[in-house]
């Protein structure tokens, strides 16, 4: 596997902005990006939360990884959006120790990366099979009595298992432990939008969940990706590039220094529709 050595886009001194109403620059129809101070005081970095805000209806969410692909290595998110023509890229979520395999239910457009459903509430839904009114990308509650994987794969073609960080309709559920590290999060606003969220300064998970659902930005979901230093997140659209990759890790990496992007076995990405 390679690392590649990525430029890290937030400056080491980056102060917390007073805290605003939500902003948002337009990158592209339909895709805006925030960054916003978590408002919780940081114990190492900027305190900085970063949001890609997607509109599934002008693009469209795919899963990619090395089961799919026929690749023998992982690649970095920004590899990832280079080779497969990707406008931006997060992790997938957490693998397995052969470095190939999701932890959770993973399938996506007719491809299995692992059917093992394990015990984590929380799955992302996209792809659905009919034009029944369905939204077009859906993160739903595995501990909600009337759901499950195999009920929603019937209306569903893509679904991704992960941790659940936030419950419907905006509740924190991540309890109140020690750990803490940097954090690539997926989540689902009001509107239905796909939010890649990133944060590289290292805080709880209740910490995170609780500074997500103060910014003002309508989180009423969200799932975790992967946390320290293989958490990422790429954006290359119409000029603009963004390259961020996490550090601190409580048990892995004890420092934010951390500038290299680890390979990936695979990822969730977005292109236009």
């Amino acid at each position: 596997m390679r690392a590649i050595v990525l430029v890290i886009v937030l400056t080491a001194g980056f102060a917390l902005p007073a805290p605003a109403a939500p902003a948002w620059e337009a990158v592209a129809p339909g895709l805006d990006l925030g960054a916003f101070a978590a408002g919780i005081p940081p114990p190492r970095g900027d305190g900085r939360i970063t949001v890609l805000r997607i509109d599934p209806a002008l693009w469209a969410l795919e899963c990619l990884d090395v089961r799919r692909t026929g690749q023998s290595d992982g690649l970095t998110a920004r590899q990832w959006c280079e080779a497969h023509q990707l406008t931006a890229a997060i992790n997938f979520g957490m693998y397995a120790v052969d470095g190939r395999t999701h932890v959770g239910y993973l399938e996506s457009r007719g491809h299995a990366n692992n059917r093992r459903v394990n015990n984590y509430r929380s799955a992302a839904a996209f792809d659905p099979r009919t034009d029944g009114g369905r939204p077009a990308f859906r993160i739903f509650d595995l501990d909600d009595p009337h759901v499950t994987v195999a009920g929603i794969l019937e209306n569903y073609a893509s679904v991704v298992q992960n941790l659940r960080l936030i419950k419907r309709p905006g509740e924190n559920r991540w309890q109140d432990r020690p750990e803490r590290w940097s954090e690539a999060a997926l989540a689902e606003d009001a509107q239905g939008r796909i939010l890649f969220v990133f944060c590289r300064t290292p805080y709880t998970m209740r910490e995170f969940n609780d500074a997500l659902l103060s910014l003002g930005i309508d989180v009423v979901a969200a799932q975790h990706l992967e946390g320290g230093p293989t958490a990422q997140l790429c954006l290359l659209a119409d000029g603009r590039e963004l390259e961020l990759v996490g550090s601190f890790e409580t048990g892995v990496l004890d420092g934010v220094e951390n500038r290299t992007a680890w390979p990936l076995p695979g990822v969730l990405g977005i292109r236009r529709r």
